[in-house]
């Protein structure tokens, strides 16, 4: 993937520019799957979802955001929430198998784990260069983590022989320059999977990034926070599974009741995410054989059944539809 280390190609193209041929696709209902999308005769890629809620505030119901795309021995995760390291361990993943962290934008439900999946990692013998990706200002991040951890760092080096722990983690930040009609696309190959990511809609944040996995038997989009966007619908052109996030209007005047501030929170919410109608149609759209639901808002309480969001999304999607949960596979 194209970084500020010039690795890999980089091309831009204009918002509205279709950069894949799309096919309309049609399933079956579920509320879980069992491999949708594949390939078959080709290496079969995983997909587990770590954290399907969306927000900072730590629920019971749902982890924070974060998304596992496994292939072969190596896993790329999509955001880092807090508690990511423990859900890898839940899903049976070995830390030390990442070798990259895609973070699609910087909001702490997001983010918050960055640098404390790759220090837990490190710690549970992580040998391996991972390259992490996101908008500015990750290098800065990634450095201020590394100091903080600092003392922690040398006490382990000299307890257990770890090796240092800064040269293993290369950070590249993608998409923080460009005009606001032009898209930026990078691409990366490495064991048999590309990775290109298009600038998203997420006010007021200035950067904030989907990303898509060309894996050896299928595509797979993560869109990260963002209202309805065109360069997402480009990105996800004829994918296999859009990993996409919800939010159900009808139910989210509790949440916004107990907000310092309603008014704003209320404006900020529909300004910034996407409708359970909207996400619907944006599948339709792009064409996409699975549309998976994930950083549902909100996410209670009360806690929204399954049915519930299936039921809004349903009449505008035809294809196989998801409401993901936490460490569910597909």
């Amino acid at each position: 993937m194209t970084g500020n280390d010039g690795m890999g190609r980089r091309a831009f193209v204009a918002a509205g520019t279709a950069a894949l041929a799309g096919m309309a696709l049609t399933g079956r209902e579920a509320s879980s799957a069992a491999e949708p999308g594949r390939k078959r005769g080709r290496a079969a890629s995983r997909l587990i979802l770590l954290g399907t809620g969306g927000g900072p505030i730590p629920r019971p119901n749902r982890s924070a955001p974060a998304t596992a795309i496994v292939v072969g021995d190596a896993t790329w995760i999509v955001d880092c929430g807090n508690g990511v390291a423990r859900q890898m361990a839940l899903a049976g993943l070995p830390l030390g198998s990442i070798r990259g962290i895609c973070i699609t934008h910087h909001h702490s439900d997001h983010n918050a784990d960055y640098g404390t999946l790759l220090l837990l990692a490190w710690t549970g013998g992580l040998d391996a260069r991972v390259d992490t990706y996101g908008p500015p200002p990750l290098a800065e991040m990634t450095r201020q983590f590394l100091a903080m951890s600092d003392t922690d760092i040398r006490a382990r080096m000299a307890e257990a022989g770890r090796p240092p722990l800064a040269p293993l983690i290369a950070p590249h930040e993608i998409g923080g320059a460009g005009a606001d009609t032009v898209i930026e696309v990078a691409a990366r190959e490495e064991a048999g999977v590309r990775i290109t990511a298009v600038r998203v809609e997420h006010p007021p944040l200035a950067t904030a990034l989907a990303y898509r996995f060309d894996c050896p038997d299928r595509s797979i989009v993560i869109s990260g926070d963002t209202r309805p966007s065109a360069a997402l619908v480009e990105l996800a052109r004829g994918a296999d599974v859009l990993v996409h996030e919800v939010m159900h209007v009808p139910a989210l005047e509790a949440l916004i009741a107990r907000a310092p501030s309603p008014r704003a929170l209320r404006e900020h919410l529909l300004a910034s995410h996407t409708t359970t109608e909207q996400v619907g149609k944006l599948a339709t759209e792009a064409g996409v054989g699975t549309l998976v639901l994930s950083h549902l808002v909100p996410g209670g309480p009360p806690v929204l059944a399954d049915e519930v969001w299936r039921d809004a999304v349903r009449p505008h999607f035809a294809g196989e539809l998801v409401v993901g949960r936490d460490l569910l596979e597909l």
